[in-house]
């Protein structure tokens, strides 16, 4: 009987390493949002809230066990990555024509 809510005959679930793997990114990311909250720096917080993007990137394509969860965490990650690039060129004063 394969059990958990990812689980079918077709697809295992999370391996022990890849669950580990999951728990650093984890930690990192909570040290991530610890530095957003406490950081005066508006551009130090961009830093750590990139890093929070890319840990939570990480744990998506290493929790979800489908070829599907790659694809979200690449959107995931790029869309994040898309959206920390136009805050930091918005804090900077945009574009100079």
């Amino acid at each position: 009987m394969v059990s958990g809510p990812f689980s079918t005959s077709q697809i295992s679930p999370p391996s022990e390493s890849a669950e580990l793997a999951a728990l650093i990114c984890g930690l990192i990311a909570l040290y991530a949002v610890i530095r957003i909250i406490l950081e005066q720096d508006v551009m130090r917080k961009l830093l750590f809230l990139n890093v929070f993007s890319f840990a939570i990137a990480g744990i998506m394509a290493l929790l979800i066990p489908h070829p599907l969860g790659i694809i979200a965490a690449a959107a995931y990650f790029v869309g994040s990555t898309f959206e920390s690039n136009a805050i930091a060129s918005t804090w900077a004063g945009g574009v100079e024509e």
